[in-house]
């Protein structure tokens, strides 16, 4: 646990707090996050605060990357909780700043990846991952992190992170921590709140096909139509679930695959009543 924890809303003081730390020779580690916290987010802090000397956690409800449609305005916004948190896992600093601080003027200026942006979350949510790899790279630029840690429950937001740091060569190590489960298996993710008992009940469907396309793989399988099939059929089993994609894709590009050899990642996105929820899986044939 952390002596204190400084809670900054300004970017100016962000950036004298972490030249305050460089100073010290301390390794600067940071955690993104849109805050509601949960045992993921304490997972990747954890790992933070075991690798490097000063933790910065960032919450911020992030505009850019909703759709017109989507939760932006009922995204949950638990900043007391998630400093009651971080302050027991070990941050140092927490960083929320107002929208206002962060676009302080309309927005000329984004970051477009390509390619691993196209399918999956990306097919799903148009201009979504432009408003991520934006407030990401504001965030880099404010943290200047030497390590930024990243979930792999979010595995396209990983690879879209790990890309843009790559070729806009950026001095920052991206590291994926393993996706954090309840004990039915749903992977932990702040819209978990959102699910009826009966939907939250339903939701572990996801994992189940998960499991289900592993297993296939496993034993042998190779025609990745098949597995898809075979996992979308299992979720479309649960009536409260409303499959958006079934996919097998290359674990490093994201590109979808016909035939599986060497590491697939399998993935899995599905509503449960208003509620998106993603999952995926990694597996090596």
């Amino acid at each position: 646990m952390a002596d204190t924890l400084l809670v900054i809303h300004t970017i100016d003081e962000m950036r004298r707090e972490v030249a305050a730390a460089r100073s010290r020779g301390l390794t600067v580690g940071f955690v993104p996050t849109m805050g509601a916290l949960h045992a993921g987010h304490a997972a990747l802090v954890r790992q933070a605060v075991e690798e490097c000397g000063f933790v910065v956690v960032s919450i911020f409800v992030n505009p850019l990357q909703f759709g017109p449609n989507e939760d932006y305005e009922r995204y949950p916004r638990t900043l007391d909780q998630d400093v009651a948190l971080l302050r027991e896992v070990g941050a140092h600093v927490v960083f929320a700043p107002s929208v206002n601080e962060m676009y302080p003027r309309p927005q000329l200026t984004f970051v477009e990846v390509e390619k691993v942006t196209e399918g999956l979350c990306g097919a799903s949510r148009p201009g979504h991952f432009r408003g991520v790899a934006t407030v990401v790279t504001k965030l880099f630029n404010i943290v200047t992190p030497d390590v930024a840690y990243f979930g792999q429950k979010d595995a396209q937001q990983a690879a879209v992170i790990r890309t843009m740091v790559r070729d806009l060569s950026m001095p920052v190590e991206i590291r994926v921590c393993p996706t954090v489960r309840e004990e039915d298996g749903l992977a932990v993710s702040s819209r978990n709140t959102y699910l009826s008992p009966e939907e939250r009940k339903a939701a572990t469907v996801l994992y189940r096909a998960l499991g289900h396309g592993k297993a296939l793989i496993e034993s042998g399988e190779r025609d990745a139509a098949r597995v898809r099939g075979a996992m979308r059929e299992l979720i479309e089993s649960e009536p409260l679930a409303r499959v958006d994609y079934c996919e097998v894709v290359d674990a490093e590009s994201l590109a979808p695959v016909s035939y599986i050899e060497g590491n697939v990642l399998l993935a899995v996105a599905a509503y449960f009543g208003s509620t998106r929820l993603i999952d995926n899986m990694a597996v090596e044939a």
